[in-house]
């Protein structure tokens, strides 16, 4: 749409992957029936987003509260759990809606088909620590598998052991590639190293549509919840591209200044960014 000769475009490859939209899907579809339904952490990294869903019923719960829960319905995530939380969910008779991404189900299954072979060797995870998908992933092998969140990480691991190299599905397939390198250039003679490329396609080939949909604009606003990991990595290649790129939860963080001059405005989003709320960014620029 233009007014005033500024022209704005929203990204048409941001917005919700298809685990997320799952997940969201299947939130609406349980509340649409009535009754209460608890999600085990935000169903997806995006403030409004969950407050959209709050207002229409969803209780989001801690692990906490699930251990004192009782015959329920609980929501997981498109993140997925480790086995500790069927577990649990188990032992206090509560129906699990798994919402788990098909991409982190298979991932985890992977994991664990590992460990199980070889419990003696380095399962390593190339994630951020802390991350909900992460966690999952690491419960697969007992808490044991090893986290490495950047390449000055990869120092820790014990190169005269096998090694069994994975990635958390959103990370950057660039930093996958030079620890791959880093560890075939260090890993002992007789010492096994494995890699799979375990990152999700649908959010790797956002990356080189983002930094082509950022090149194209005078400014960009990149529409996210600060907590988004995948968020992160798309953010910090559109302002790679463009220097004029700004990290923005909502509306109303626009500011005047940043539109004086510009003649072309993109919005664009992590995995984790409704499209809605793009649009209502999209409005909010109209009426500055």
């Amino acid at each position: 749409m233009t007014t005033n000769k500024l022209q704005i475009e929203i990204d048409s490859g941001s917005g919700f992957c298809f685990g997320v939209t799952t997940a969201i899907n299947k939130a609406e579809m349980i509340l649409a029936e009535g009754g209460t339904l608890y999600c085990l952490g935000d169903i997806v990294h995006n403030g409004m987003e969950c407050e959209r869903l709050k207002r229409m019923g969803l209780v989001t719960i801690n692990h906490d509260d699930l251990s004192r829960l009782h015959d329920v319905k609980v929501l997981l995530r498109a993140h997925g759990e480790p086995p500790e939380t069927y577990d649990m969910a188990r032992r206090n008779n509560i129906e699990i809606v798994d919402a788990t991404c098909p991409v982190v189900l298979q991932l985890q299954k992977r994991i664990k088909s590992q460990y199980d072979a070889n419990p003696d060797a380095q399962i390593v995870i190339f994630g951020k620590n802390g991350h909900a998908e992460v966690l999952g992933l690491v419960g697969q092998t007992h808490s044991k598998a090893i986290v490495i969140e950047t390449l000055a990480d990869v120092e820790r691991l014990d190169f005269g052991r096998d090694i069994f190299l994975y990635s958390q599905t959103t990370k950057s397939l660039d930093e996958f590639h030079q620890i791959i390198d880093y560890i075939h250039e260090h890993i002992a003679p007789g010492a096994v190293f494995k890699s799979f490329d375990t990152i999700c396609r649908q959010v790797a080939n956002r990356m080189p549509n983002v930094s082509q949909f950022a090149a194209r604009h005078d400014l960009v606003l990149f529409v996210c919840g600060r907590k988004s990991s995948n968020g992160k990595v798309l953010f910090n290649e559109c302002r790679r591209v463009n220097a004029n790129s700004y990290l923005i939860e909502g509306p109303e963080e626009i500011k005047s200044e940043w539109l004086e001059g510009v003649t072309t405005v993109g919005i664009c989003g992590a995995t984790s960014t409704p499209k809605w709320l793009m649009e209502k960014c999209r409005e909010a620029i109209l009426l500055h």
